[in-house]
């Protein structure tokens, strides 16, 4: 591991991850991230911001940030050169969909995945633009290496001029154009309602924690079908789907517990799923044919899952 600058002045620090052994590491593509398991209790998921190309290195950038949960002040303060990490091999819920034209849109640290996207398309001489927005230069990762493409990359700290219009560049919805955000969550609520009149599948969001109120709700049980082993178990009104599949030791993959990462995401048969995510999108919400079972529900007495 390595950091930017000294621990006592780091705003940001770049994390340089290797096999302990040496080795390739599992191969990745831009927009994935990792999950790092920080201690017994801490797990956190992090954007891949280095080179694909780099089999023996994966490189995370982490803000340091005051509302932390606790993965930023540990990976600030306790991570040193030389430690070890545990990590889960990357997963994409972010990839680069093929289309004419490219604009990203980037708050804070959330500038992370858009770097590899935009050197794999900078190769490519596809066509692209970035808006990224922070607080200060100071926290503002990746602001000098992304501010060399010129008028390609609008970088807008906040403290030197002042807050950022989205309707100047999402006024108009444009053809073959995917709109890719990540940031805080007032900024991607900002960029949905105004990419509300573009088409539909045009905006891609990454949250970074689960949206406002997105776990709230009215709580009542419900049971789960599981149709590849025949199982129906009940979910109790303080249990979550993942609760009850623990029970009966079916074990489903999961990571961030809160809906934001989509390791948990499993297809439904039949019933209709009570949405308490942050990561199912635009049509695949509406389509109800798939549930993050670590936080979402039932609107219907029964719910069958491809189990």
């Amino acid at each position: 591991t390595s950091g930017l600058s000294d621990l006592r002045r780091a705003v940001v620090r770049l994390v340089t991850l290797a096999r302990k052994h040496g080795g390739a590491l599992p191969a990745w593509t831009p927009g994935a991230h990792i999950d790092l398991l920080l201690d017994a209790h801490l797990e956190r998921q992090y954007s891949l911001c280095g080179d694909p190309a780099d089999k023996k290195h994966w490189q995370v950038a982490v803000l340091r940030d005051a509302s932390s949960r606790g993965g930023s002040e540990w990976l600030h303060t306790r991570l040193h050169e030389g430690d070890v990490l545990r990590a889960r091999a990357p997963r994409n819920n972010f990839p680069l969909v093929e289309v004419g034209h490219y604009l990203f849109i980037a708050g804070g640290i959330g500038v992370t995945p858009f770097v590899p996207m935009i050197h794999q398309l900078e190769r490519e001489g596809r066509d692209w633009r970035l808006v990224y927005v922070g607080r200060t230069l100071e926290t503002m990762a990746f602001a000098r290496e992304l501010g060399a493409y010129g008028e390609k990359a609008l970088i807008a700290a906040k403290d030197r001029h002042g807050p950022f219009d989205l309707r100047h560049v999402l006024g108009t919805p444009r053809a073959d154009t995917a709109v890719y955000c990540c940031g805080p969550e007032r900024l991607i609520d900002g960029v949905s309602a105004a990419c509300a009149a573009w088409p539909e599948g045009a905006l891609h969001v990454e949250h970074f924690r689960a949206r406002s109120g997105a776990l709230d709700g009215e709580k009542q049980g419900f049971e789960v079908h599981l149709a590849k082993t025949g199982l129906t178990i009940s979910v109790g009104a303080d249990q979550t789907i993942l609760d009850a599949l623990d029970r009966v030791d079916i074990h489903v993959p999961r990571s961030c517990n809160e809906g934001t990462c989509g390791t948990c995401v499993v297809k439904v048969l039949d019933g209709i799923p009570d949405h308490r995510d942050s990561f199912l999108m635009g049509r695949k919400r509406k389509e109800n044919k798939s549930i993050c079972v670590c936080c979402s529900r039932s609107l219907t007495p029964l719910l069958s899952l491809d189990l």
